[in-house]
């Protein structure tokens, strides 16, 4: 059995979707359609712009008028859609701030920023599917699956490419709380160490220090030491934006962050059985930026999880 969009629709481009490829517009506005019958609308010339045929590459420009056909859609694709959206529901309870321009997120652990290498759905999806009038929401920056923490999230074009100057400025400030093995010494408060990505044949990422790699930077600060635990909790602040940074920094420095499943320490893990602790301990705790459009300076806290507070206090409990 079938549904369907019941209309043709006559969409007038703005400035803030203007630029993007007309394929990629019609993947995100017409979401739960399959990638197939977008590109066969588009190869049949159902979907015009100006009343004109074009290719899935071309570009929109301001004051385009985008005709899009009625599109039919398999309940069972729209059931799975729906499927997806009871959970990321919750998504909603995460939102620490949100205006015209950008929307900020305390992302759970175990929730990827995105759909793909296996993911059908992640973090931007489930925004988009939250908030269904919105027509711009792209991702500022990323976070590794495992990591929670501030996440900020464009709502304007403009946004995004504001934001993106900031980031390759460095004038945006990124705080993370991770709990280390070991006592981290008080005088190493920077590693630079160059890191380079290896993609394994199964898909799988993994970064280490070389000579060959990206110049890459991080600022440490001892923020609370666990001598019975052998563990200390640090501030990190990457200057640049390495994949997997600083849990490789971490680890290069001698202390790999607890319960990291790629670069941690199975041994150090088990000493904190008593703390409960089973998912990475690695937090992007705030995000100092200029707002896109007010230029005032915003600091974006996010608290820790439930996991992690009682981890914490588990600690403090046995000092």
């Amino acid at each position: 059995m079938k549904t369907c969009n019941p209309s043709v629709q006559n969409i007038t481009i703005t400035a803030d979707t203007a630029g993007q490829r007309i394929d990629n517009f019609l993947r995100t506005f017409l979401k739960g359609v399959p990638k197939s019958m977008i590109y066969r609308i588009l190869r049949k010339g159902e979907v015009r712009v100006n009343k004109k045929r074009i290719k899935p590459e071309y570009k929109l420009e301001d004051g385009d008028i985008l005709r899009i056909p009625p599109v039919r859609v398999a309940e069972r694709e729209e059931s799975t859609v729906s499927a997806k959206l009871d959970k990321v529901a919750a998504l909603e309870n995460c939102i620490l701030y949100e205006d015209d321009y950008i929307l900020v997120l305390n992302k759970p652990s175990g929730t990827a920023v995105h759909g793909g290498s296996g993911l059908s759905f992640g973090v931007i999806e489930g925004l988009r599917a939250l908030r269904p009038d919105a027509k711009f929401l792209e991702l500022v920056h990323r976070l590794d699956r495992e990591t929670s923490g501030v996440l900020l999230v464009a709502k304007k074009r403009s946004a995004l490419r504001s934001l993106h100057e900031q980031l390759r400025l460095k004038t945006m400030q990124k705080d993370y709380l991770a709990l280390v093995r070991g006592q981290w010494q008080s005088h190493c408060k920077v590693v630079q160490a160059p890191l380079l990505k290896n993609v394994l044949q199964s898909g799988e990422r993994i970064v280490r220090v070389d000579a060959e790699g990206k110049p890459s930077e991080t600022r440490f600060k001892v923020e609370e030491r666990f001598d019975s635990a052998n563990a200390t909790l640090v501030k990190a602040s990457p200057v640049t934006g390495r994949t997997h940074q600083i849990r490789v920094h971490t680890l290069h420095a001698g202390h790999p962050i607890a319960f990291d499943d790629r670069y941690g320490d199975r041994e150090f893990d088990s000493s904190l059985s008593g703390t409960k602790l089973n998912r990475l301990f690695l937090h992007a705790a705030a995000l100092r930026f200029e707002h896109p459009n007010s230029g005032e300076t915003m600091r974006v806290e996010a608290p820790l999880d439930g996991a992690l507070r009682y981890c914490l206090a588990a600690l403090r409990a046995s000092k």
